[in-house]
């Protein structure tokens, strides 16, 4: 495959990760230009990452001629002009999460992506892990059945920087900063064809001296029937919490990708450093990441993203997807205010159709089963529904 030479936009820690991921997995794609708000903090990411060039001039850094693809990884609110200028250089581009601050602003960046004929891929991390991407390849080949439930939880202490907390910058609190993970990860699960209808949401503000919310719930309904829920909070301690868990009619899917992975460690604190990402301390009982850039999604966030672009192929996270995002993100938002139901508004669905969620049920000696089980005894039993009278039995059908 050709070797990729990348402008990147910002050197925050989102920046960080990717170009650890960059230059890991593929080998071959570097990083060429970085450009930052600031000339020192610009100097020592091209320092510590071995970028030939860095500039505070957004600009220059997207039409520069020697990188053929833009990685957005600055602010929510400079976006939409970043996109705009590598549209205009004529170069892939890639944007961080969320695409934008609100479906509008997300809708104009798919457009102009679109109308340009550049390649596009939003980078959404979580729906890369590595847990995430094996249990969705056993979802679609049918191991938990029609999926009817998916929890996904994202908290944390709260944000790096302070461009975070403000919402003119963000759009949001803590739906737009996490909120677009779990979307996203729940749409995995129940399937990207499967049309959210409506939301239901709660925020409120705890800890944090904001306008805007540290915490929310919410619930997204599908088209199938199928409840999406997901929990978001700037006010938990002890580190990331980020787990996901899913219901079919036929199994259950249980994924915890960072705070409790396994590795599990106690110092009484004789040294500091780093532990991982939203660690609150350096003591006490600790859960470090073995390979933290790998867990959290990024390597093969990238590798598919390359690849789709040397292939032709579209990324498995598309701008189209972000602007979805958005669209959920901004229906929370409505409902939150309305305390009651709100419809996801779409200026197009591209995912056809699903069906409700459903299937033929069995009889037995002319009576609908409701439920067969193993007692303790050995024993087969069955719940039966007489459909005539409205009543239902129990049968042992089976001797141990």
């Amino acid at each position: 495959m050709p070797a990729h030479s990348i402008t990147l936009l910002g050197t925050g820690l989102i920046a960080e990760f990717y170009v650890k991921a960059l230059q890991g997995q593929r080998g071959q794609d570097r990083v060429g230009v970085v450009y930052s708000r600031t000339e020192e903090r610009g100097r020592a990411f091209a320092a510590r990452w071995g970028v030939p060039e860095h500039t505070t001039d957004l600009e220059a850094a997207v039409a520069h001629p020697d990188t053929d693809v833009v990685v957005v990884g600055v602010p929510n609110h400079l976006h939409e002009g970043a996109v705009a200028a590598a549209v205009a250089a004529g170069k892939a581009v890639l944007c961080t999460k969320p695409l934008g601050r609100n479906a509008g602003e997300a809708r104009r960046i798919l457009e102009m992506v679109e109308r340009g004929g550049n390649f596009g891929g939003y980078l959404e991390c979580l729906a890369y892990t590595p847990k995430g991407l094996k249990a969705l390849k056993s979802v679609e080949a049918g191991a938990v059945g029609d999926v009817t439930w998916v929890r996904s939880r994202e908290t944390h202490p709260g944000p790096h920087s302070a461009w975070f907390w403000d919402s003119r910058l963000t759009g949001g609190g803590a739906i737009i900063d996490l909120g677009c993970h779990c979307i996203e990860v729940i749409r995995g699960f129940v399937g990207k064809g499967n049309r959210p209808i409506e939301v239901m949401c709660h925020t409120d503000t705890f800890v944090h001296p904001i306008a805007d919310e540290d915490n929310a719930l919410a619930f997204i309904r599908f088209e199938s029937g199928a409840i999406g829920q997901f929990e978001v909070s700037w006010t938990f301690r002890g580190g990331m919490d980020l787990r996901d868990e899913v219901a079919g009619t036929h199994g259950t899917i249980w994924l915890n990708h960072f705070l409790r992975t396994g590795f599990e460690m106690f110092t009484a604190g004789g040294s500091s450093g780093y532990v991982a990402e939203k660690a609150e301390t350096s003591a006490g009982w600790l859960f470090p990441v073995g390979d933290e850039v790998s867990e959290l999604g990024y390597v093969d966030m990238f590798s598919d993203m390359f690849d789709a672009m040397d292939t032709g192929r579209a990324p498995r996270e598309t701008l189209y997807d972000g602007y979805v995002v958005n669209a959920v993100m901004d229906a929370c938002y409505r409902s939150a205010a309305s305390r009651s139901w709100e419809p996801v508004e779409l200026f197009e669905w591209r995912g056809g159709v699903t069906p409700r969620i459903g299937s033929e049920p069995e009889h037995y000696d002319g009576k609908v089963v409701i439920k067969r089980e193993t007692l303790p005894d050995g024993r087969e039993k069955l719940i039966l529904k007489d459909e005539a009278t409205g009543d239902f039995v129990d049968l042992v059908v089976a001797e141990p």
